[in-house]
């Protein structure tokens, strides 16, 4: 989602005459896009700051102007307190309100320090501009689509429904249309993303409401595009029609992204996650039963308050049972304003600790059996891009996995089919497969 903020910001300010660079020493405006979801990416904000802030008082002190803004979930969460602790920022904008960034740097310039984090998905969509051919050709074949915003689930330990709002779904239509200008421009691949994007409920130009499975249906009719995927998932919005649209829809990749977060029902109930780990268990055996060939990949947090060492051995028997091909995983981190936070039976800092190292060597472990499990097999690649040796070029697999071959580069947003020999730590090597060559086979 961030990713998917910063290149529109960056749209919106391209129309203003700004152009991007890749070195902070050339740059007239610094965004800091930000993420409140742990206390170390908040922390880390600070220390950058005050990097920046050097730089820009030795550029006033030679007459140059130097504007900085932070943005995202951290603004909208620490505005005040971002102004207060770093006084070289002059403009804070929250996730929800950066379509204002034109007109708020204005305002900017008179010296003023200004915080803009009203809520306003809506006015934001409306208001951005679409990106050149131009641009979207030099952001690649792959590119994400923001169908839905916010939350309304209120898990206990997660900033998300007070730093992105309430739940909101863009209409049918301008999902329908930014898709089509992405895809005339060259895009290949179409990740649509939510922070809860299968609680999708658009409606079209009738009213009639959509599902994430219905709009993939639609997506997967226009002609250009060779692959759909979506992240990220809640299991209490998992569907049987999104289950049903990977086995009906051969666009949509057999890589399903679903946090569980804990293995413990215990600690789930905590967490106010809404779902049991047999919930969890029961979604992924109708999802292989729906595409076999389907991967998982979850999130995980470890040492949540009174978590108890039953509590994340449950955790390690939920990874055995699952089988995960990726996963992402933390230490608890209080988050100011959540109710997990309020909590007295906060864990031991060395606890979590040596939780998270033995639950990400578990992890780890599967990930690299997975990887490894491919060699043998010819799957599909998406090239995407020119590869680091001379007539090499790389892509990814339908499970997100780097891919890299010998070949031209005029594959480079086409599908080859690639024998997989050898699996690195985080890789793929892999060699062009003819259809002739396949078909002997």
């Amino acid at each position: 989602m961030n990713v998917y903020d910063a290149t529109r910001m960056a749209d919106l300010l391209g129309r203003e005459g700004y152009a991007e660079t890749a070195d902070e020493a050339e740059a007239d405006l610094v965004i800091l896009n930000t993420c409140h979801i742990r206390e170390k990416a908040a922390e880390k904000i600070y220390s950058e700051l005050g990097k920046l802030a050097l730089e820009k008082r030795e550029r006033e002190a030679s007459g140059r102007e130097m504007k900085i803004v932070v943005a995202g979930c951290v603004a909208q969460a620490e505005g005040e307190e971002v102004l207060r602790r770093q006084r070289a920022v002059d403009l804070v904008v929250g996730p929800q309100s950066y379509h204002r960034l034109p007109d708020l740097l204005k305002q900017a310039k008179g010296g003023q320090r200004l915080t803009d984090t009203e809520f306003a998905v809506e006015d934001k969509f409306d208001a951005l501009p679409q990106p050149s051919r131009a641009q979207i050709r030099a952001r690649g074949v792959s590119a994400f689509v923001t169908v839905q915003e916010g939350c309304d689930k209120f898990c206990s330990f997660c900033v998300v429904p007070y730093t992105r709002g309430a739940e909101v779904s863009r209409p049918v239509t301008d999902i329908v249309a930014e898709t089509r200008r992405l895809v005339d421009a060259g895009v290949r691949e179409i990740t649509l993303i939510g922070q809860n994007v299968n609680a999708y409920c658009g409606v079209d130009e009738k009213g009639a409401e959509w599902s994430l499975a219905s709009l993939l249906g639609r997506l997967a009719e226009m002609q250009g595009i060779k692959r759909l995927r979506y992240t990220t998932s809640h299991p209490v919005d998992m569907a049987q029609d999104l289950i049903d649209a990977h086995e009906a829809i051969p666009k949509l990749m057999p890589f399903v992204h679903l946090p569980v977060q804990s293995g413990s029902d215990r600690v789930l109930k905590a967490m106010n996650r809404k779902h049991t780990v047999a919930d969890y268990l029961d979604i992924i055996a109708r999802l292989r039963r729906a595409r076999p060939d389907v991967a998982m990949s979850s999130d995980f947090i470890v040492g949540f308050p009174g978590e108890t060492d039953e509590d994340f051995e449950a955790t390690m028997a939920l990874v055995r049972e699952a089988g995960f091909a990726s996963s992402f995983s933390f230490k608890y981190s209080p988050r100011p304003g959540t109710p997990g936070a309020e909590r007295a039976d906060q864990i031991d800092e060395e606890v979590k600790r040596a939780r998270l190292a033995a639950l990400q060597t578990l992890l780890e472990e599967q990930r690299q059996a997975f990887n490894a499990a491919m060699v043998g097999k010819t799957i599909d690649v998406l090239f995407e891009k020119p590869g680091r040796h001379e007539g090499q070029i790389g892509g990814k697999s339908p499970y997100m996995q780097a891919v890299h071959v010998s070949g031209p580069a005029d594959m480079i947003g086409e599908v080859g089919r690639v024998a997989i020999v050898a699996a690195g730590s985080n890789s793929l090597a892999g060699r062009l497969v003819s259809a002739g060559e396949e078909a002997k086979a």
